[in-house]
């Protein structure tokens, strides 16, 4: 019998669906002798969230927040529609809301960081609402409102006032958590407030895809929905990660819940908190993996950093000399093992700092100095206006042994293959199945920009360059490819023997 599919929620809502790991069973330290005294000193700061979204009759919920489905009659459906009621009565006009109104009320968590009443919690919790209000330990209800949000790490910072300082928190510092460290979550699942439960740290820096900063503490302390925005706590009483989501079955904690660390959300909130918004430092390169073929191909000794495809004439990159091909293998001292790094450490530089960066370049490193700009909201490139090329009738160039035909870019190879007025380069015209090319999944209507870090104009210059690395005995060539996803840089196989050719 085939398993059903796994699904990664946000410890409240659906996003994702993956397929289910198996996971080995690992030896763990003993543990204390309880939580006790630990879940007392720090439930009064934990609070739960109340969000309110407020709909015309007729009008489609685009992208929702989902409620908790239980069995009709079961006592869960009676705790959660009484809780809700509870907490839709407590709310500005949620005894006498208009007919023609629909009230969509989502349930998070969320955690006290300063006395004078500011909430940490998720963006996914409070995202779009009308009201929200949260419900302290002892019972009572505050009317919040948001001071910031940030969709890309997924944070939100709230304002309640109060008639005394309220019990707050501290962040700790989540780098110095170890797999394997003891943690507790306290949070609101299903709408049972002030839940506390315990684990571990099971892996550190896991991407589940949620976003470009992906960077989550996974851990077995038992979060489920309705924990979203909820505080994990080391054993200090620091907060070291807000719990965010879980990978699941049934939508109940199998012990697969990710947080995001401390370390990646201080700096959001320090800035939601002092300006209500994000500014994060920008490079203004578009990068891609470094595959073991591009290492070997560019005399890189293991496949490491984050390679550039190309860089905005307009960004800072450009402006420090970063060109497309260099391999980005150190910024501000700090190592980049993978590409994925690469923009997370960018993002929580400050802006306008000048650091130092380091790049793989014609076979050894070089040192620029740049100053970091302010990621644009929107950075969509635009296409230039030019002149169409006239035509120009040309037989298409083969590439022996690697399975392409090209030919120059025409009014007439535009035209057939919608290539942009301003795309420069070689555009390749088939591609033969069974090779190297296929196998790279390059297609016909791809533009060769650069071989080898240099850039091609004519079907010569191509065929010119892949015979010189063949003579120099290189066992691929490294091709800066426009396809319809963006440029990438494509490494093919100059020995591999070809089982067809360009029909």
């Amino acid at each position: 019998m085939p398993h059903s599919p796994s699904h990664l929620l946000r410890a409240g809502f659906v996003a994702l669906a993956l397929a289910a790991t198996p996971l080995l069973a690992a030896q763990a330290a003993p543990p204390p002798e309880g939580f006790a005294d630990l879940s007392e000193r720090l439930l009064p700061s934990v609070v739960s969230i109340t969000s309110v979204k407020i709909a015309k009759s007729g009008d489609q919920a685009q992208g929702g927040p989902e409620m908790p489905i239980f069995p009709p009659g079961s006592p869960m459906e009676k705790l959660f529609r009484d809780f809700m009621d509870k907490n839709r009565r407590s709310l500005p006009g949620g005894g006498n809301t208009p007919p023609d109104e629909r009230r969509q009320t989502a349930l998070g968590s969320g955690f006290i960081i300063d006395p004078a009443g500011f909430v940490v919690t998720n963006n996914h919790v409070i995202d779009e609402a009308n009201e929200i209000s949260i419900t302290l330990q002892d019972g009572s209800t505050l009317k919040a409102t948001l001071v910031g949000t940030d969709p890309a790490v997924d944070l939100a910072l709230l304002k309640v006032s109060a008639d005394k300082p309220l019990p707050a928190v501290p962040f700790g510092d989540s780098d110095k958590e170890r797999v394997g460290d003891w943690v507790i979550a306290i949070g609101n699942p299903l709408g049972l407030a002030s839940t506390v439960t315990a684990g571990i740290v099971s892996a550190r820096g896991r991407d589940i895809k949620q976003g470009r900063y992906d960077d989550f503490i996974q851990t077995d302390a038992a979060i489920n929905q309705g924990n979203s925005g909820g505080p994990l706590f080391n054993m200090a009483g620091e907060v070291i990660g807000i719990n965010t989501a879980i990978l699941s079955r049934s939508g109940g904690s199998i012990g697969l819940g990710f947080s995001i660390p401390s370390n990646q959300a201080k700096n959001v909130i320090t800035q939601l908190k002092d300006f209500g918004r994000i500014r994060r430092g920008w490079l203004g390169v578009k990068i891609q993996q470094v595959t073991p073929d591009i290492a070997e191909s560019v005399g890189l000794k293991d496949p490491i950093g984050a390679m550039v495809a190309s860089a905005d004439e307009n960004g800072p990159a450009a402006a420090a000399k970063v060109q497309g091909g260099d391999i980005i293998i150190k910024f501000n001292g700090t190592d980049i093992k993978e590409m994925r790094a690469l923009p997370r450490i960018v993002a929580d530089t400050p802006v306008g700092k000048q650091v130092p960066l380091v790049v793989w370049r014609d076979g050894k490193e070089r040192t620029l100095q740049i100053t970091l700009g302010e990621l644009p909201d929107d950075n969509k490139p635009v296409l230039a206006s030019v002149s169409p090329d006239k035509a120009v009738p040309t037989k298409p160039t083969e590439l022996a042994g690697i399975g392409l035909k090209i030919a120059p870019i025409t009014a007439d190879t535009r035209d057939r293959f919608q290539i942009p007025n301003d795309q420069k380069g070689v555009v390749i015209t088939d591609v033969a199945t069974g090779t190297p090319a296929a196998e790279k999944g390059l297609k016909p209507g791809d533009v060769i920009v650069e071989v080898q870090q240099e850039e091609v104009k004519t079907p010569t210059d191509v065929t010119d360059r892949v015979e010189r690395f063949r003579k120099m005995g290189r066992k691929s060539v490294l091709m800066l490819v426009q396809t319809s996803d963006g440029l990438h840089w494509v490494p093919l196989s100059l020995t591999a023997t070809p089982k067809g050719q360009p029909g």
